[in-house]
C-alpha cells in the first residue's frame, strides 16, 4: 500500500540547484518495421541533477525504457532511429559524440541497470568474473586486483559470503542477490548517473523494499543522480524527489513526488494512483484505467490518451496538448488540467 504523503520526503543536492548532470532535449525516437513506423518517444524532456532521483512511471510500451537506452547508447539502431533531440551529458550532446567517445561515458559517466538480472547476465561466466570485468575493460587493472575489487563490491551491495560466492554462477544465487549484482555492476566505476530499469521486477515486497533502500543508500554515499523507471508508485513514493509520467511515447505530467501524490495534474496520473491500494483511503474502492495503451503504429489523433479519458472532448481527439507549466515546477499535458486538479480524488 502506499501512503499519502505528508510533506517533501526527501531532496537531494541536486534538487537544491547545482545544476543538471543530465539533459533530454526534445528526443525522438521511431523504429522502422514490416508494419510500418512505430514512434516510440516524441518530444521527451527531463533533467537529472547530481544526489537527485528522478522516477519516470507509466505502462508498458510508453517509452520509458527506449528513453533510457537511447541515453546509454544502447538502442539497435537500426530498427531504431533517432530522428530529433539531443542528450546532453554536462552540457556535451552525447548523440553527437563518436562511438568511441560514447564507450567511455558508458559506466563511468553513466550506468545501467537492467530489469531482467538472469537475462543480464551471463549464463557461463562466474559472478565475479563479469564484475571484475568492468575494471579490467576500463582501468586495465589485474585480474587478482579486478577480482578482489568484484569482492569488495559484492560486500558493498550485502551479499553474504562475498569471498566464498565471488566464484558463483547467476544460476546460482536468488532473484534479489542477482539484482544485487546487477547493482554491483553498474556502480563499478562511479558513476554520475545511475538508469535503473524496472530494478524490482518479480521480486517480492520485502526484497523490493531492501533493494530500493539499497540504492538510496549508494546514491547518499556517492550523490550520483538516479533515474527509476517503473510502472509502480508505491515503489516510488518514499525514494524519488520528482516524476515524469509518460504516455504513448510522451510525458503527460512532469511534478514532484508531494505535488503528485498529493493532486495529480493529468487524468492518467490521476487514474494511476486511483488504481493502486493507500493507507489514507482505506476501504475506498479502486479504479482501473478502462482500455488498453494505444498502438504505437496506428497512434490515436489529438491526445494519446483521449480515447480512455473521462475528461475527454472534441476537442481531445484532434488537438494535441502541449506540456505546459501548471503551477509552480508542474507540467501537464492536458487541455483540462484545471478540472483534474479541482476534481481531486474519486
Amino acid at each position: 500500500m502506499v501512503e499519502m504523503l505528508s510533506e517533501p520526503l526527501r531532496s537531494g543536492s541536486g534538487a537544491n540547484g547545482t545544476g543538471a548532470l543530465l539533459e533530454v532535449e526534445n528526443l525522438h525516437v521511431e523504429f522502422h518495421t514490416r508494419s510500418g513506423v512505430a514512434k516510440a518517444v516524441n518530444g521527451v524532456s527531463y533533467s537529472v541533477n547530481a544526489g537527485e532521483t528522478l522516477a519516470v512511471l507509466g505502462e508498458s510500451g510508453s517509452g520509458k525504457s527506449v528513453t533510457a537506452q537511447t541515453i546509454m547508447g544502447i538502442l539497435d539502431m537500426p530498427p531504431g532511429r533517432v530522428t530529433a533531440g539531443q542528450i546532453r551529458f554536462r552540457g556535451v550532446d552525447l548523440l553527437k559524440l563518436p562511438e568511441e567517445e560514447r564507450r567511455k561515458i558508458r559506466g563511468e559517466g553513466i550506468s545501467m541497470i537492467f530489469q531482467d538480472a538472469l537475462s543480464a547476465l551471463n549464463p557461463v561466466f562466474p559472478v565475479g568474473w563479469q564484475i571484475a570485468e568492468m575494471y579490467r575493460v576500463h582501468r586495465g587493472t589485474s585480474r587478482s586486483e579486478a577480482k578482489k575489487k568484484a569482492i569488495e563490491l559484492m560486500d558493498r551491495v550485502r551479499i553474504p559470503a562475498a569471498k566464498d560466492r565471488v566464484n558463483d554462477y547467476p544460476h546460482q544465487f536468488s532473484g534479489g542477490m542477482r539484482q544485487r549484482i546487477m547493482i554491483a555492476m553498474a556502480i563499478a566505476l562511479d558513476p554520475e548517473i545511475l538508469i535503473a530499469d524496472e530494478p524490482t521486477t518479480a521480486l517480492d515486497v520485502t526484497v523490493q523494499a531492501q533493494i530500493m533502500e539499497l540504492l538510496a543508500e549508494l546514491q547518499r554515499e556517492s550523490n550520483m543522480g538516479l533515474i527509476l523507471i517503473t510502472h509502480d508508485l508505491g515503489v516510488v513514493a518514499d525514494v524519488a524527489d520528482k516524476i515524469a509520467v509518460m504516455y504513448g511515447g510522451r510525458i503527460v505530467e512532469q511534478a514532484s513526488v508531494y505535488d503528485l501524490f498529493r493532486n495529480p495534474a493529468h487524468p492518467y496520473s490521476k487514474g494511476l494512483l486511483e488504481s493502486i491500494p493507500r493507507v489514507d483511503l482505506k476501504g475506498r474502492e479502486l479504479h482501473a484505467i478502462k482500455g488498453t495503451p494505444p498502438n504505437l503504429l496506428q497512434m490515436p489523433t489529438g491526445c494519446a490518451f483521449h480515447p480512455r479519458c473521462p475528461y475527454r472532448r472534441d476537442r481531445c481527439e484532434t488537438e494535441v496538448p502541449p506540456l505546459q507549466p501548471v503551477g509552480g515546477t508542474r507540467k501537464s499535458a492536458c487541455h483540462y488540467w484545471r478540472e483534474v486538479l479541482d476534481g481531486g480524488t474519486r
